[in-house]
C-alpha cells in the first residue's frame, strides 16, 4: 500500500515542480494500545507505529531561500523565506510545519530553500496523530538534509513544542516518541517523566488491533483536551501542597487522593483518580503482553474506556455505543475509546476468525443508530521515521 502513496507524491511532485524529488521520506502514524492522557502526568504508555504513513517528497534548492510546500490531499500550497522571523498562519496544517522550523532557526543551522510534496494514509481526525507524524516528518527531514545532528529524543520533543506553540495544543509526548522511535512488531513502553523506553514483542496470539472510526470528531477536542489539562493541573496542585515529598505524580497513591478529594474538588478528583489507575494499568498491560496473556490485556482495553467514558469524560455517544456494541460479540476481548477523545476511532482486540463477523455486524448496528457510515482500519505495528529507498522494505 505504501508504494501507491510513494508513486502519487512523487507524481504530484513532478507535475509541481517539474523537476524529480532526490529524497522520499516516510513518517508513520500510531496507536496506542493503552495509557490514555496520562502523557503529561508522568505516566507510562504504550504506543506502536503503524503501517499508515505521511509521504515526503523533498528536493534542496541552494540557489534560493524559498521552502514550497505542496500538500497534495488539501489541495493546498504555502512558500516561506527560511531567513525570515517565523509566525502561525491561517493554514492549521503549515502551522505545525513552520513550528517545527522556528525551533531550529538558529545561527548554527543554515538552510536553503526546498521544495516538498506530502500526501497521507494517515485517516485525519481519526485520533492516529497525523499531527506528529506531520511535525516529526519534518523534524528529520531537515535533521538529514541539513546535517542538524539532532538526536531521536530531540526530534520528537521538537515536534511537541510546536503542537504547544503553533497549533495551540499542550499535548504529551507520546504521539511524537510513537513516530519517531517505533519497531516493527513492537509495542514502546514509554516513561513520560524521563523519556526511558522498553520494547516488548506485540504478538498478540491470533488477535488483531481494529480500529472503528466512528466518523466524528466533536469541535470541542481542542478545548475540551486544554480544559481536562487544566483539571489535572489543579488536582496535582493540591496533591503537592498536601504531600510536598512526592517526586512524580504517578507516585501519589488512591488513599492520598481520597484524603485531599474536598479541597480538590469532584472534577479534579476524578481527572486525577482515572490517571493514577491508567498508569497503573499500562504497567499490568506491558506485564500481560510480554507473558502473554492477551485475554487479560482486552480487560485493561475495557477497564480504560469506562475511566476515559465516566471519570475523564472524553467519551462521545458514538464512541460508548461502538465499545458497548461490540463487547457483546464472541471473540472481542476488550475495546476502548483511543486518542484524545471527543470522537475518532475506538481500538478493539478481535480474534482474527472473528473479525468479520463483528465488523459486519457493528457497521449495520451503528448505520441503523447514527446513520453514519464507520470505516475499518486494519492496521500493523510498523518501523518509525525513515528515509525510504528501493531497498527498504516496510
Amino acid at each position: 500500500m505504501h508504494e501507491q502513496l510513494i508513486n502519487s507524491t512523487i507524481k504530484k511532485f513532478k507535475a509541481g515542480f517539474k523537476a524529480e524529488p532526490e529524497h522520499i521520506f516516510l513518517s508513520p502514524g500510531r496507536i496506542n494500545i493503552i495509557g490514555e492522557h496520562v502523557d503529561y502526568s508522568d505516566g507510562f504508555v504504550l504506543p506502536a507505529a503503524i503501517d499508515k504513513y505521511i509521504c515526503f517528497a523533498v528536493r534542496k534548492l541552494p540557489q534560493t531561500n524559498f521552502c514550497t510546500i505542496i500538500a497534495k490531499d488539501l489541495g493546498e500550497e504555502y512558500a516561506f523565506d527560511v531567513t525570515m522571523e517565523i509566525k502561525p498562519v491561517q493554514q492549521m496544517w503549515m502551522n505545525y510545519i513552520l513550528g517545527v522550523f522556528s525551533q531550529l532557526q538558529k545561527p548554527e543551522n543554515v538552510f536553503c530553500g526546498m521544495e516538498i510534496v506530502f500526501s497521507s494514509t494517515i485517516p485525519m481526525g481519526a485520533g492516529l496523530s497525523s499531527s506528529a507524524a506531520l511535525e516529526c516528518g519534518f523534524a528529520y527531514i531537515l535533521n538529514e538534509l541539513f546535517d542538524l545532528q539532532l538526536s531521536k529524543k530531540e526530534i520528537a520533543v521538537i515536534g511537541q513544542k510546536s503542537e504547544h506553540s503553533f497549533a495551540g495544543v499542550q499535548c504529551g509526548i507520546m504521539d511524537q516518541f510513537a513516530s519517531v522511535f517505533g519497531k516493527k512488531d513492537k509495542v514502546i513502553m514509554l516513561d513520560c517523566h524521563s523519556l526511558e523506553h522498553q520494547y516488548f514483542d506485540a504478538d498478540l496470539k491470533g488477535y488483531s488491533l481494529l480500529l472503528f472510526d466512528s466518523c466524528v470528531k466533536h469541535n470541542h477536542l481542542t478545548s475540551g483536551y486544554n480544559e481536562r489539562r487544566k483539571d489535572v493541573e489543579h488536582g496535582k496542585k493540591v496533591l503537592w501542597e498536601n504531600f510536598p515529598e512526592t517526586e512524580k505524580f504517578r507516585d501519589f497513591t488512591l488513599a492520598m487522593l481520597d484524603h485531599v478529594k474536598e479541597e480538590m474538588g469532584s472534577i479534579s478528583y476524578k481527572r486525577c483518580l482515572y490517571l493514577l489507575k491508567e498508569i497503573h494499568r499500562v504497567e499490568m498491560a506491558a506485564k500481560a503482553i510480554s507473558e502473554g496473556n492477551i485475554e487479560y490485556l482486552g480487560i485493561l482495553l475495557t477497564e480504560t474506556h469506562a475511566g476515559l467514558s465516566t471519570e475523564f469524560e472524553v467519551s462521545c455517544n458514538e464512541l460508548d455505543f461502538l465499545v458497548e456494541s461490540a463487547l457483546q460479540y464472541e471473540g472481542v476481548l476488550g475495546a476502548r475509546i483511543m486518542g484524545g477523545g471527543f470522537g475518532g476511532c475506538s481500538i478493539n482486540l478481535i480474534q482474527e476468525n472473528k473479525a468479520e463477523e463483528v465488523i459486519k455486524a457493528i457497521n449495520e448496528k451503528y448505520l441503523e443508530q447514527f446513520n453514519i457510515q464507520m470505516k475499518v482500519y486494519q492496521v500493523k505495528i510498523s518501523e518509525g521515521i525513515k528515509e525510504y529507498t528501493n531497498e527498504y522494505i516496510i
